[in-house]
């Protein structure tokens, strides 16, 4: 059983800068006392070919949390462009919005993100890899299909008085 169910993730200013912070309003459903506090993670997928560029952009404490629906807002800073493969940063990656309870993830929603170059029609030819201005991509988060994946955990006992 689990005790925590997310209800709704929406992305706020989207499309955004590159540069711009990431915005998220999610609502969850607690349906047990907690003892401790949620934690919520942001992760950006620097590159497809492997974990070495991921970068955890943001983590909060959410609580205490009651019994019922809860709704806050996650802010995250951008990526740093610098730590992503110059030759990934337009195109399409994912980032991770994870739900962690006592330093276990509980839940992991995935969501694609297309980067493009401001103004750039889909018959232009892309600059040379290393030459694009972080200040000309705008990222495209596609929030309407994201990939929900759920774990089991350990939640607290539940006390019976």
């Amino acid at each position: 059983m689990t005790a925590v169910n997310v209800t709704k993730v929406e992305v706020l200013d989207n499309p955004a800068r590159f540069t711009s912070p990431f915005k998220f309003d999610i609502s969850f459903e607690c349906l047990i006392p907690l003892k401790e506090d949620l934690e919520w993670k942001l992760v950006y997928v620097g590159s497809a070919d492997t974990t070495q560029y991921d970068q955890e952009i943001e983590s909060i404490l959410v609580g205490p949390v009651p019994v019922g629906l809860n709704r806050f807002t996650f802010q995250a800073p951008p990526p740093d462009p610098t730590k992503i493969p110059p030759s990934d940063l337009v195109g399409v990656t994912v980032i991770l919005l994870q739900g962690h309870y006592r330093n276990t993830e509980f839940v992991r929603i995935g969501f694609y993100v297309n980067n493009e170059i401001e103004g750039l029609k889909p018959e232009d030819e892309l600059p040379p890899v290393g030459t694009v201005d972080v200040k000309q991509v705008v990222r495209n988060i596609l929030s309407g299909k994201p990939r929900v994946t759920r774990f089991n955990i350990e939640w607290d006992p539940v006390t019976l008085s």
